[in-house]
């Protein structure tokens, strides 16, 4: 089995670090078992990482074993005629999208993102936005998970169907997560309508524009009241993608390049936010393509934040969006990142932060570096006057008396995962917090 000395682990955003005590890269179930049976003999936990995209500590290892995807990333089976695809855990989602594209098929939603594990991105709760559709860990079909004792245990709706429940969306608190069963579908073009308005323009409009739209997502630009607002929904074709030139341009070069400058300029001098904000919320013009789903779901991502996002019941949506716009108005921030604002339907995933509610999703960003000054405490106190959940893998200061009061399966949860993990292998500070002990 590949494995090493320890070295540092440090995510993306480069705000979460640790040492572990040892690296390993499995195989197999087989051997990811053998892992378990020697940490718990020498008193060590056990934690997987994926790319590194969380901005919590969800997957930190601290001193302990760190287990590493690199070894885990097989195509097992592609069931056309099933609409479904098994793969491991540490197949990142680029390499999935162009595995389905060839084979004619698609996933029904994904994020903005593609770069994370499959097992990563589902375990955390990772989401774009859908009136009907919702997260990745709710197109799961199967899960194969090692548990602490080193068993390889296979589950679905119909095979250890309390274990499916949780182990869709388990934040690495049950066991590890070997392969993946998603429900795929034939391949389909998007057609993505852009187009600024004003903040206040899409409020009104806030209930139509989610129930027209197959996707709806917007952004609005702290210290001005314009928005991009982004509506992409099915189409027969045929293909009209960006031109080259026009997606690098637009996607690449001003949503990266000339963005990180930007940043680089409001963290330098934070006066001249307000004024940068005016330019960026101008820059985003009006724009329509139709291309295959997954290249007009996600897009690159290159500039450095962290990033804080909570749930709200949709009912709720435009009253806190009201009050955020406000409480930026009258504090002394300089905001450069824009908010991030989508929607997903209810779903049945125990520790999903759409479970059982519709929900709003509201994302605040920093650019990596920028003194917090406040933003990321006031805008949760607001969040949670709401009854917002956070995303599990996005920053947040909640604990276990808190989530339980919002997550009506969060007992459940917590039952199963002292039946599969009595003696907290799988434990870390993070878990400890959002789970208890």
């Amino acid at each position: 089995m590949p494995q090493g000395r320890s070295v540092d682990w440090r995510n993306w955003a480069g705000n979460q670090s640790a040492r572990p005590s040892r690296t390993v890269a499995p195989a197999s179930a087989e051997q990811l078992g053998e892992v378990f049976r020697q940490a718990a003999e020498q008193g060590r936990t056990v934690k997987a990482v994926g790319s590194g995209h969380s901005f919590t500590s969800i997957a930190s290892a601290g001193d302990g074993v760190l287990v590493r995807p690199d070894g885990l990333t097989a195509v097992r089976e592609l069931d056309r005629a099933g609409g479904t695809v098994t793969v491991e855990s540490g197949l990142p989602l680029w390499k999935l999208n162009r595995l389905l594209e060839t084979a004619g098929l698609s996933l029904t939603n994904m994020g903005d993102i593609e770069v994370q594990t499959v097992a990563g991105a589902t375990s955390t709760g990772t989401h774009g936005t859908g009136r009907d559709s919702g997260s990745l860990a709710a197109q799961i079909r199967a899960v194969e998970i090692v548990l602490a004792d080193g068993t390889v245990q296979h589950c679905s709706p119909t095979e250890n169907a309390e274990l499916f429940q949780g182990a869709r969306l388990g934040l690495g608190a049950l066991g590890v997560v070997t392969a993946l069963t998603f429900g795929v579908e034939p391949a389909f073009l998007l057609t993505a309508h852009e187009r600024p308005m004003g903040f206040e323009e899409v409020l009104s409009a806030f209930e139509d524009l989610a129930a027209v739209n197959e996707h709806f997502e917007f952004y609005w630009f702290p210290h001005t009241d314009r928005c991009s607002v982004k509506r992409n929904n099915r189409s027969q074709g045929p293909a009209a993608p960006l031109p080259r030139f026009k997606s690098w341009l637009d996607d690449d070069f001003l949503s990266n390049t000339v963005w990180e400058g930007a940043c680089r300029v409001g963290r330098r001098f934070p006066a001249a936010v307000p004024t940068i904000a005016q330019l960026a919320s101008r820059a985003w013009s009006e724009r329509t393509f139709t291309d295959t789903a997954y290249k007009v779901f996600t897009s690159p991502r290159k500039v450095r934040f962290i990033e804080m996002e909570y749930a709200v019941p949709r009912a709720a949506a435009t009253t806190v969006l009201r009050e955020l716009k406000a409480l930026v108005e009258r504090s002394d921030w300089r905001i450069s990142f824009p908010v991030e604002v989508r929607v997903a339907p209810a779903d049945d995933l125990w520790l999903s932060t759409a479970n059982g509610r519709d929900s709003v999703y509201i994302a605040v960003h920093l650019y990596r570096g920028t003194a917090e000054q406040g933003y990321f405490t006031e805008v949760e106190k607001l969040m949670t006057a709401h009854q917002g959940r956070p995303h599990w893998g996005k920053l947040h200061t909640r604990d276990a008396a808190y989530l339980a009061s919002v997550y009506p399966h969060f007992a459940d949860f917590t039952a199963l995962r002292d039946k599969v993990d009595p003696g907290r292998l799988f434990a870390n500070d993070y878990l400890r917090r959002v789970l208890g002990d």
